[in-house]
């Protein structure tokens, strides 16, 4: 695979290595939104069946890229913590039940369960990582599955770590998870769009992703993926698309108690927004065409380089098998400092993130080795 930049509008005095932080924009998304805000200029050109058309095309793309075998378990989010506030509702916890969650990850995956432990009496266990950095991927995989017991009712975490990418060992937490009975909560933002993830294999009780990182679409706008265990859940709110027979716009007022299919009933209202989901339906119309395993081997082909000089350097880069390839995080040694490393970053117009200790390096198909070269002169 070849790089991608011609297909994006970043400016060239930027060095964009911050995937992790925003996506930069398509082109076409771009010149999709732009038709889309267009289209309201004459509200005569959007039909009924426009309510319906886009949001179900959207679901099926999504259920495409995770491979869901039914796109109907898919649902239109407007953010990851709707999603997981989704989540958090329909489980029933009781006093002294645990759940599990990963230390310092993204707070939308966090405060719900907060509250829904406060509201319930149960307890939040943390896995915390290793010590020290030796094996430290494999070491903190070892203590997730270790602190999934009998006491466990929900394992909530994304695929990898959203400050340094280590990677998690789903399909092994699912099958520990799944023999102690609790449910398996995966906050995808991080890795969806970018690390192949399959639903068939990994059998999550829910996925939730937001939109504008790796999906490479618009900002307030998501998708979530909920098992079958969810059919009969409560939403978070009552919206007249959600409900059965909602097409027939002129029944509207014979109310129906009874929803749309599966997942249907948790998405957003307003989810046929006619901006936002045609944006994001070309987006993952484009990871699809590249290819999700070709997005990781290019990235790890461009930085492989730098990562070795880097680590040559004392820098500490999760080993291999135990982080993703277009997210990682580069922890300074004792002789180089951070502050100085920042001010050659924004003297050379670098952009990556800093979260906690960690430079938080995140690629893309519009980065090139030769960014990667400009990124490893700022280490001295």
């Amino acid at each position: 695979m070849k790089h991608q930049k011609q297909l994006f509008s970043l400016p060239e005095n930027v060095t964009y290595i911050n995937g992790a932080y925003m996506s930069p924009q398509l082109k076409s998304v771009a010149e999709v939104g732009l038709e889309s805000v267009l289209r309201k200029n004459d509200p005569t050109t959007i039909s009924p069946s426009d309510f319906f058309t886009n949001r179900t095309l959207l679901k099926q793309r999504f259920a495409s890229l995770i491979n869901a075998s039914d796109y109907q378990n898919c649902a239109i989010i407007p953010s990851v913590s709707y999603g997981i506030a989704t989540v958090a509702k329909n489980i029933a916890l009781q006093k002294d039940d645990e759940i599990l969650l990963i230390d310092e990850q993204f707070p939308s995956n966090v405060y719900a369960w907060r509250e829904k432990a406060n509201s319930t009496g149960a307890h939040i266990r943390i896995v915390t990582p290793p010590d020290i950095f030796e094996n430290r991927g494999k070491q903190w995989n070892q203590k997730i599955l270790e602190a999934i017991n009998t006491a466990t009712k929900v394992v909530a975490m994304g695929h990898i770590h959203w400050a340094d990418g280590t990677l998690f060992d789903l399909i092994a937490i699912r099958k520990k998870a799944h023999e102690v009975g609790a449910k398996l909560i995966i906050d995808g933002t991080q890795s969806i769009g970018a690390l192949p993830f399959s639903v068939e294999e990994i059998q999550p009780d829910a996925l939730i992703v937001g939109g504008y990182k790796w999906l490479l679409g618009p900002y307030s706008i998501g998708m979530a993926y909920y098992a079958d265990t969810f059919n009969d859940g409560e939403p978070l709110e009552y919206n007249w698309i959600n409900r059965k027979n909602s097409e027939d716009f002129s029944q509207l007022i014979n109310y129906q108690d009874e929803y749309q299919p599966k997942a249907d009933r948790f998405c957003v209202g307003e989810s046929s927004n006619f901006i936002l989901v045609p944006m994001q339906m070309r987006a993952i119309e484009q990871l699809l065409d590249w290819g999700i395993q070709n997005i990781q081997d290019y990235c790890e082909t461009i930085s492989s380089k730098a990562i070795a000089q880097l680590q040559a350097k004392g820098c500490f880069i999760e080993d291999a098998e135990y982080r993703s390839k277009h997210l990682f995080g580069v922890y300074l040694p004792d002789h180089i400092k951070m502050d100085a490393v920042k001010d050659r970053f924004r003297e050379s117009g670098i952009s990556v993130g800093i979260r906690g200790e960690a430079i938080r390096v995140a690629p893309h198909v519009y980065n090139t080795a030769e960014d990667f070269e400009k990124f490893v002169a700022c280490f001295y």
